[in-house]
């Protein structure tokens, strides 16, 4: 039985409480947050577990096995890093961190350390996500030729991260998970309307080796709560739409066909084709459930997590290049390998 503890009871951390709760082969022994009311209210959900507003806490208590951390993002690193330090097996949520050179460190602490360092990216663990690798990886959709993603809502501003920081990281985990490649460049341009300096709607391209792109739209300033991926292949397209409570996944047998010869403009005209179009059944579970269950089953066979600190790290390099074509008015910036020295 391991014994966890969860740093963070502000938006996304009693999601993590009530998932490792639920689980049979761990124990959530500790919750830590500096808002004694957010305390007051997780001891009334779960009056066995023992609440502390001092992160020391679960650092010092050698009962404790893992800790998972849900707190700001500016607050990742620092207290990762001490977790580790700890001997602590390791939850970060998404981002991992505020630059690369921090999630280098982590991910080289981790190592030294033997430990688990696992990323909260939970789109991976969705049976749905799952599925559309399934599908492109058997060339169903044959060469993908581009990826469009939008992710809007009003809200939630956050006043130390971008919206691109925000939303954008489970885009390009999504992403980098389908087509299991990091991009070669990154454009981004954005805007901030209510908060100084805080970019409130961004558009992202992220472009790769074989000459496919991929757009991400990000915004906390739409109308609408909008979850949509569009991928389009050289022989179908399919269209995932996670605010969809049935058919979130869509395949279209469509296609634009050029004519291999002409001669003279008369004889060009593009192919057009138009097939059904089908939704695949697939079998729904919590994907957090399934990612807490991962982390569990890592730390005890010392296997390397799907969303490991090096994936993190990749998922922050892309952001950070983002940041720099923010400030440079939308210019490519180039994304290089990490420099791991032990990966």
């Amino acid at each position: 039985m391991l014994n966890i503890a969860v740093i963070g009871c502000g938006y996304w951390g009693p999601n993590l409480i009530r998932n490792f709760n639920f689980l049979s082969d761990c124990k959530v022994s500790l919750i830590c947050d500096k808002d004694v009311n957010r305390l007051a209210h997780m001891r009334k959900l779960y009056p066995a577990v023992k609440t502390t507003p001092d992160f020391d806490d679960l650092v010092k208590n050698d009962d404790i096995d893992a800790i998972a951390i849900a707190t700001p993002v500016r607050l990742h690193f620092e207290i990762a890093r001490k977790s580790l330090q700890a001997g602590k097996h390791t939850f970060i949520e998404k981002p991992m961190a505020c630059s690369t050179h921090e999630c280098e460190e982590l991910v080289d602490l981790a190592q030294k350390q033997n430990l688990t360092l696992m990323i909260g990216h939970t789109f991976i663990y969705s049976s749905i996500v799952r599925k559309i690798k399934e599908i492109i990886d058997h060339g169903d959709l044959g060469e993908i030729q581009y990826i469009s993603s939008r992710r809007l809502n009003l809200g939630l501003f956050q006043k130390d991260i971008n919206v691109a920081w925000d939303l954008a990281p489970h885009d390009i985990t999504i992403i980098l998970y389908v087509m299991n490649e990091m991009p070669t460049g990154v454009n981004c341009q954005g805007k901030a309307h209510i908060g100084k300096g805080i970019e409130d709607v961004t558009n992202m391209t992220l472009t790769f080796a074989n000459g496919g792109i991929a757009l991400i739209q990000s915004s906390w300033l739409d109308p609408n709560k909008v979850r949509e991926m569009t991928f389009v292949g050289k022989k179908r397209m399919l269209i995932y739409d996670d605010t969809a409570s049935l058919e979130k996944i869509k395949i279209y047998d469509k296609r634009v066909e050029t004519p291999p010869h002409y001669d003279t403009f008369a004889e060009f005209q593009y192919s057009y084709h138009y097939g059904d179009m089908y939704s695949p059944y697939v079998k729904q579970e919590e994907p957090l459930k399934i990612e807490c269950q991962h982390f569990l089953d890592c730390i005890k066979t010392g296997a390397k997590p799907e969303s490991s600190g090096l994936e993190g790290l990749k998922v922050v390099q892309v952001l950070e290049a983002a940041s720099e074509s923010l400030k440079n008015g939308g210019g490519r910036i180039e994304i290089d390998k990490p420099s791991l020295p032990h990966v």
